[in-house]
């Protein structure tokens, strides 16, 4: 077997775009013939998959899965919302989704799970991204817990079974029965869906978000002309209205908008007889934060022709 140096490599990996691993691995099967090695890439898809991999993918799916007293979701992007419709990536998000059940969160640990055809999870999606001709990517998993409840799980127009664009859990240890659990949970992941809380309760938010939104409030009362304490007050105020906005016990239910999330909870534990405690919740959004490429296709083929600006 020919030795396969690191230059080797490194070569191999400028010509084909593909990964540092994969290069050396196509080198030892090919015996270090570079040109064999370079069609070895192609014919895996190893090669296109990389090429594929510089361009934004801020479409794909959202999946969602609840075993017992334990909920899952994953959010796996592509680059178009075509490839959300594809029976492959659907069954790939949904095979994910389930092994985040039993592996967790973590990506890397979850990448490196087998899937039920064998491979890894890396090495399925990287399949996909040949196979389908878009860039995948599996970007993030949340998994809930409780010691005894429910973990309620809705997807907000499922585009499959556990599959969407929005996907919720919501967590509610309680001793009470499945029958008072499932409708509450439904209801309060209906409204998470809805409302976009940014976390649990108050003491949740990320102080970053409540210092820019005083500074924004700050902004607006510096052209009030008002006393500098009566300012700071408008400012406390301002805060204070922000934080109950957007945390989830605080905020009025979508149901009634009217009576805050806490109490709902609360009300049900009263008529159920027995404590309900609204322990966490989960909401992934298809693409959130992620900034997607605007396309210029003018511009795209005024610069293929060699015309300036």
């Amino acid at each position: 077997m020919a030795e396969i140096t690191a230059s080797a490599v490194k070569e191999l990996r400028e010509r084909s775009g593909a990964g540092m691993m994969d290069c050396k691995k196509a080198l030892a099967e090919t015996n270090g013939d570079m040109e064999a090695a370079s069609d070895w890439l192609r014919a895996k898809g190893l090669a296109a998959a990389a090429k594929k991999s510089s361009r934004t993918a801020a479409e794909g799916l959202v999946g969602i899965a609840v075993a017992g007293t334990k909920g899952a979701a994953v959010e796996v992007n592509s680059e178009t919302d075509f490839v959300a419709k594809n029976e492959q990536f659907q069954a790939f998000v949904r095979d994910v989704t389930a092994l985040a059940l039993e592996t967790g969160e973590d990506i890397e640990a979850l990448k490196a799970a087998t899937m039920p055809s064998g491979v890894s999870v890396a090495d399925a999606l990287t399949n996909n991204v040949a196979t389908i001709g878009e860039n995948q990517n599996l970007r993030r998993a949340k998994v809930l817990s409780v010691a005894a409840g429910a973990v309620i799980p809705y997807v907000h127009n499922a585009a499959a079974p556990g599959l969407g664009k929005i996907g919720v859990l919501v967590a509610l240890e309680s001793d009470a029965g499945v029958d008072v659990l499932e409708p509450l949970g439904k209801q309060i992941a209906m409204h998470i869906a809805a409302a976009f809380p940014l976390a649990l309760n108050e003491e949740g938010l990320d102080p970053e978000i409540l210092k820019r939104e005083r500074a924004i409030a700050a902004e607006k009362a510096s052209e009030s002309g008002k006393p500098a304490d009566i300012i700071e007050k408008m400012l406390d105020g301002a805060v204070k209205k922000f934080a109950k906005e957007n945390a989830l016990l605080s905020q009025l239910f979508v149901i009634d908008n009217k009576t805050p999330v806490g109490d709902v909870v609360a009300k049900a534990a009263k008529d159920a007889g027995t404590a309900i405690v609204l322990k966490d919740y989960v909401r992934f959004q298809l693409g959130e934060g992620i900034a997607k490429e605007e396309s210029d296709f003018a511009a795209e083929v005024a610069a293929a022709a060699g015309v300036k600006n």
